[in-house]
């Protein structure tokens, strides 16, 4: 059985994609004395979905853009449930973080003859400002940055996974975090001043979705059992177009990005028809929710491809100009035997992203002293809907901005605290649970998992499903926990990493569900089939939800509209 060690730094960073290096960059910069450690789950510059991105970078750039006709999209995407001033931090980070990114990192960006930054088209927004690296954005994001981490020397924890936040002693705030080495199986507490939770989201417990097995919501998991409030957590983003494979590959699900859609690529029913212009004006231009839904419900009339979905097409556009915008989709779809750039591929919606997340503040603070959070580990910032394109803007703004302050907050009020010895006990127990008991099958209950939450707490939910999903979840959770792990060799014990993602997976899945359930009426990514209408803008609230004593506790506060009220515009104004 794995003992427990012991290490100390200042600064401790959960996640390695664009808002834990970001934040390793910007904490370094500001306090270079500190003792900065990022923790990642897989390798550092590997992990994370910020690498995964496609699409890109959400800016306001031309002169005939601005940062109030950003902003604006960005909430009325939102459905003007998003905490405004978060949403006016993001857009006018934007800005500082895109030149950051080209001129201190050397990320280059795709451009226009005349040398500018060359700005794309993506649904839900009123302005071509989606700055990009081909379909390949987000890996010339995070090689620059994970570059620029190891060249500075910054302390590394990888192949360590967080599996809980351990209070002080005094319950002064945060002690610092118990993690598991993946490569030994041994226990690791890591003491630390402050820590910044920014482990991504990664919905994955939905049949088809974008993100990477490892994601498995295991920061909004720890942040649950640590007591924090999480808000807007029923509104789940699935992307329109995943790639459709088949069900023996991973390649399922993998997104075809909006660019695709935004430079004219068609949705095709089964019959080969388009559908979109009778959803929605905007057609294949709407946002993700509206398409999402549409395709769902164009599904449900049997209208469909031979493996169950719709057909995304580009055979009507110049296949060498699909061919020179994206090449990385193209070259993907020609591995799994299809031609995306000359014919039409099967798509399905695939869940892409988690709008909610934990509350925080606008400098990255936390209820908890000590615990700061950034990236799609917190809510608020896109309200119902994220607009694409919006989310790595996200990642590296609010990433850049948790390293400044905790920059200044460790050198003023950062102090090591003494853990608490029964917090620590009892995670270890938690982990330890599988442990002695005979074995199951895991794999069946991932698969029952997926199909709780596919079929009743997905696209299209109503009471009675999200009934009984609340009953289903707490029934496969019991199930779960009744499954035992052999324990004689830890190391690289994959078995046991994965039932505490199903562990992690269960219980932000009953959260969501919790938050669906109370949420009546429809909003942006959550959409009631009994209460299909959306509820008075002026009087907007968002859910909330907590865990006491092992119960998930639900309610709603309304929305403060700090900077503009539904019917008014910010444009044409100085907004400050």
């Amino acid at each position: 059985m794995s003992t427990l060690e012991s290490i100390e730094t200042d600064i401790l960073i959960l996640g390695s994609g664009g808002a834990g290096l970001f934040a390793a960059l910007h904490a370094s910069n500001a306090a270079p004395d500190l003792s900065i450690t990022v923790a990642v789950k897989g390798l550092l510059g590997k992990s994370g979905c910020t690498r995964m991105v496609q699409g890109g970078y959400n800016v306001a750039l031309s002169p005939d853009d601005s940062l109030e006709r950003h902003f604006m999209d960005t909430i009325e995407g939102g459905k003007w449930l998003n905490r405004q001033d978060l949403a006016w931090a993001l857009v006018v980070g934007a800005q500082e973080r895109i030149r950051e990114l080209e001129n201190e990192l050397g990320c280059f960006f795709d451009r226009n003859e005349d040398g500018t930054v060359h700005q794309k088209a993506f649904a839900g927004q009123t302005f071509d400002r989606t700055v990009h690296k081909g379909d390949l954005t987000g890996i010339e994001i995070i090689s620059r940055l994970a570059e620029q981490v190891w060249s500075r020397g910054l302390g590394r924890l990888e192949d360590h996974r967080a599996v809980e936040m351990i209070p002080a002693k005094d319950g002064s705030g945060l002690a610092g975090v118990l993690m598991i080495d993946i490569r030994s199986g041994g226990f690791l507490f890591v003491r630390a001043k402050a820590v910044l939770l920014a482990t991504g989201g990664g919905p994955t417990m939905y049949r088809f979705h974008t993100p990477s097995g490892e994601k498995t919501c295991d920061g909004m998991a720890m942040a649950l059992r640590a007591g924090l409030s999480l808000r807007d957590m029923e509104m789940v983003q699935f992307h329109p177009t995943g790639l459709l494979a088949g069900t023996d590959t991973r390649m399922t699900g993998t997104v075809l990005e909006e660019g695709l859609r935004g430079h004219g690529a068609y949705l095709l029913d089964g019959n080969g028809e388009r559908f979109m212009d009778r959803y929605d004006e905007r057609a294949e231009r709407a946002t993700r929710d509206i398409v999402s839904r549409a395709m769902f419900e164009e599904m449900r009339t049997g209208k469909v491809g031979p493996l169950g979905g719709l057909y995304l097409s580009t055979a009507h556009l110049d296949e060498a100009d699909i061919r020179r915008h994206f090449p990385g989709m193209v070259e993907r779809c020609a591995d799994c035997g299809f031609d995306l750039a000359g014919d039409k591929v099967e798509v399905v919606p695939t869940a892409h992203y988690m709008m909610g997340g934990v509350e925080f503040e606008a400098d990255c603070g936390t209820a908890l002293g000590g615990l700061f959070v950034a990236g799609e580990d917190t809510g608020g910032v896109h309200g119902a809907n994220r607009l694409g394109g919006n989310g790595v803007a996200n990642s590296t703004v609010f990433g850049g901005i948790a390293g400044d302050t905790m920059g200044r907050w460790v050198p003023k009020e950062g102090e090591l605290r003494e853990p608490d010895e029964n917090a620590l006990d009892a995670a270890i127990a938690l982990c330890r649970t599988p442990f002695g008991k005979p074995p199951g099958d895991l794999e069946a209950v991932r698969e029952k998992l997926a199909t709780i939450m596919w079929d009743d707490v997905g696209i299209i939910r109503d009471k009675a499903s999200l009934d009984r999903a609340e009953g289903a979840l707490q029934d496969l959770e019991a199930e779960l926990d009744n499954i035992g792990v052999a324990d004689d060799d830890l190391a690289y014990n994959l078995t046991w990493h994965d039932w505490m993602n199903l562990k992690n997976l269960i219980l932000v899945s009953r959260a969501i569900t919790a938050s669906a359930a109370v949420r009546e009426d429809s909003r942006g990514a959550h959409y009631r089939s009994d209460f299909p209408a959306a509820s008075a803008l002026e009087t907007s609230a968002f859910t909330r939800v907590v865990m006491e004593n092992g119960i998930l506790e639900t309610s709603t506060r309304p929305v403060e509209f700090s900077r503009v009220r539904p019917g008014e515009t910010l444009l044409g104004k100085n907004s400050g």
